[in-house]
């Protein structure tokens, strides 16, 4: 059986009838966000939330993000971000078991057989991150301890440059190459998947692959040339589903919130069967 993981993303989720300073509702695309992941088929096994689950790491905004995610019936996985408080998290998620070094927020679980492993980045007070020397000692041990185990990697920057120049400024600003590291002597680890740049980004990194999911709420403009202003976009908010098989491979998926209209082409055509039991068997597809 695969494992499904849904990655959810950037939430900025603000105080009840609140909308962030940008004029983003990020509580109501949140809810989209939600409605489109339980209507997935199958269902994902688990939900990994890579960071600024908050915008402000409020009381007040930590209940409403548990509130808006209730109707997700998958364990939930979250991970730090420069918007979050770890107190509020703990507050927000008590099921989480923070194995890692205090007091950071550091976690590790298996799913069918599949490690999942978060680790923290920010920085209290500041907007980019680090991975600090204790922080990744505890990575790299937990990942000796478990070698046979197919294995994501979940934290909130990224640790490579995307080329968007001011989001990199205020990404991870050290200890990118000494994960990176840490990562090559464990080949198990099959993606290191992370939040912060709000777009879908995917990079090869070394022996792994790391991926950006896109945020629920708002998205973030793609420039590439040095020095452009800073700027957002219309663009839809997303997700990434992960798939990860019985080798360990893994397969992803950028997925809309917006529900899709669909087109059922065994229902427009004739001898749809014949096709599919044609595709079964192997045969030729003739134009």
């Amino acid at each position: 059986m695969a494992l499904h993981l849904a990655q959810l993303t950037d939430l900025h989720v603000q105080a009840p009838g609140s909308v962030s300073d940008l004029g983003y509702d990020s509580n109501a695309a949140l809810e989209v966000a939600v409605e489109r992941v339980t209507g997935l088929s199958p269902r994902p096994d688990a939900i990994v939330l890579t960071g600024d689950l908050t915008d402000h790491g409020t009381a007040d905004e930590f209940a409403h993000l548990v509130e808006l995610l209730r109707p997700l019936d998958a364990p939930l996985l979250p991970v730090a971000g420069n918007h979050d408080e770890r107190l509020g998290m703990a507050d927000a998620f008590p099921e989480i078991d923070r194995a890692g070094p205090q007091p950071f927020w550091q976690w590790s679980t298996e799913l069918d057989g599949v490690r999942l492993v978060g680790i923290d980045t920010t920085i209290e007070g500041r907007h980019d991150g680090e991975l600090c020397d204790t922080r990744l000692g505890w990575l790299d041990d937990e990942l000796a301890a478990t070698a046979d185990q197919p294995t994501f990697v979940c934290m909130h920057h990224p640790p490579f440059r995307t080329g968007i120049w001011w989001m990199d400024a205020g990404g991870l600003r050290r200890g990118g190459e000494e994960l990176r590291a840490v990562i090559a002597r464990h080949p198990q680890v099959r993606r290191v998947i992370c939040g912060h740049h709000h777009r879908s980004i995917i990079t090869t990194w070394g022996t792994t692959v790391v991926s950006v999911a896109p945020s629920t709420s708002h998205q973030i403009h793609l420039d590439l040339v040095e020095e452009t202003p800073a700027r957002f976009t219309d663009e839809s908010a997303g997700f990434h589903l992960h798939v990860c098989d019985d080798r360990g491979d893994v397969v992803t998926h950028v997925v809309d919130c917006r529900t899709p209209e669909v087109l059922d082409l065994a229902q427009l055509f004739g001898g749809w069967e014949g096709f599919r039991q044609g595709l079964r068997e192997g045969r030729p597809m003739h134009k």
